[in-house]
């Protein structure tokens, strides 16, 4: 008796037992199962997280912004985007997972991924069987005020098609972060005992939630007191060994896309001091490019912003200040905004040389009727207008 697992996307086709018979039946799955070059790290990675394994090429499924969630009746520069979520229903996450995406972002709180394990059974009286099953990791920050991380794995979808030996068939999940992955490298997590966990595919079937959890305290990052920065890289496994009296590669492990969590008690947080529990100072969230949404339909209170950005994206060439160069970063993953948060001095530079800028093009009164100096990328940002001023190797192609 022998059997071949696969570690597969979510949503790859199984081939039926029948089919199975004809030679190169088995090519689709082969040709999708994940390998030692497979990419483990999604493209909206930043820090050093990003250098961990191999980075995708494909985008992750993002979130689209809750319009409604936005209020209308203010104006552009005083709208209060709603709050990042901090959870995600497996429902969601199995609605995100499937075809070219591999990892589903709704916020910089809620993150998460997935892989199917497909195995095929064949004895020697010719009979063939499949099964298969779906592991679902869910990342979340669930509390502002404390630093916890959650990983919430699912295994659902469970399902045999012929003759298997799935009775025996013993399925492991663990959460690991790997030797060398976390800056700086002194700092010690601290993980419940939920995972490691190995079952048998009947056990696993009745029990198949776990709830992992990760935390750094404060006090050992990067930075000093300004930012105690942690970066770590958390890698989900999931393990698949064959009963005894099959033969095959056993066991087979899978590892889905990684999760790139952050901690840091930087000043700037709602829950910089902890609120009297200063072991839960700072906060926790995933290190991935965030994407703001800006709506130009007629009626969006950030209309006029919405155009002004679009405008630096489409036709860089007809903003202020004029320059056939101009090339403007902030519309993809590849060329994001990087933002300031402790550098208040080069923030407020930034704005001046924007606001030098104006009076340049539309004289001292340019306020008048209503009319702000609206630059973009944003002058809380290091690509901001100064950004020329500061480093010394950007080209003239900016703002």
């Amino acid at each position: 008796m022998t059997a071949q697992t696969f570690v597969l996307p979510v949503g790859t086709p199984v081939p039926s037992p029948a089919s199975l018979h004809s030679p190169g039946a088995l090519l689709s799955m082969v040709s999708a199962a994940q390998t030692s070059t497979a990419a483990t790290t999604p493209k909206e990675v930043v820090g050093p997280a990003a250098a961990y394994g191999k980075r995708a090429t494909v985008p992750a499924a993002t979130a689209p912004l809750n319009r409604a969630a936005v209020p209308t009746s203010r104006a552009a520069d005083t709208i209060s985007y709603p709050e990042p979520a901090r959870s995600m229903t497996l429902d969601e996450c199995k609605k995100n997972m499937g075809g070219s995406a591999r990892v589903y972002i709704k916020s910089r709180f809620a993150v998460c991924t997935a892989q199917q394990v497909t195995t095929v059974w064949a004895k020697k009286s010719g009979s063939i069987g499949t099964s298969t099953y779906y592991v679902y990791i869910r990342g979340s920050v669930p509390k502002e005020a404390d630093r916890t991380m959650s990983f919430d794995y699912n295994v659902t979808g469970f399902k045999t098609v012929g003759k298997t030996g799935v009775a025996g068939l013993k399925i492991g999940l663990r959460g690991v972060i790997p030797k060398g992955t976390t800056a700086p490298s002194d700092a010690k997590p601290v993980m419940n005992k939920a995972l490691p966990v190995t079952k048998t595919w009947p056990q696993m079937k009745a029990a198949p939630h776990y709830t992992h959890t990760l935390r750094y305290a404060p006090g050992q990052g990067m930075g000093g007191a300004a930012m105690d920065l942690v970066y770590a890289v958390y890698q989900p496994e999931i393990t698949s060994t064959l009963p005894a009296g099959w033969v095959g590669t056993s066991p087979v492990t899978g590892k889905p896309f990684i999760f790139a969590p952050r901690w840091d008690s930087a000043s700037y947080l709602r829950n910089s001091t902890g609120a009297g529990k200063p072991a839960n100072k700072g906060g926790a969230a995933f290190s991935m490019i965030a994407t703001l949404e800006y709506s130009s339909q007629p009626g969006a209170p950030e209309k006029a912003v919405a155009d002004h950005i679009k405008l630096a994206f489409t036709n860089p060439k007809a903003t202020k200040p004029l320059n056939a160069l101009k090339d403007v970063p902030g519309d993809t993953i590849d060329q994001p905004l990087s933002r300031l948060y402790l550098d208040k001095k080069r923030a407020a530079r930034n704005r001046a040389v924007a606001i030098r800028e104006c009076k340049r093009y539309w004289g001292k009164n340019y306020t008048a009727g209503g009319k702000q100096c609206d630059e973009f990328p944003f002058a809380s940002t290091y690509e901001g207008s100064a950004i020329e001023e500061y480093d010394v190797h950007v080209e003239r192609k900016g703002p």
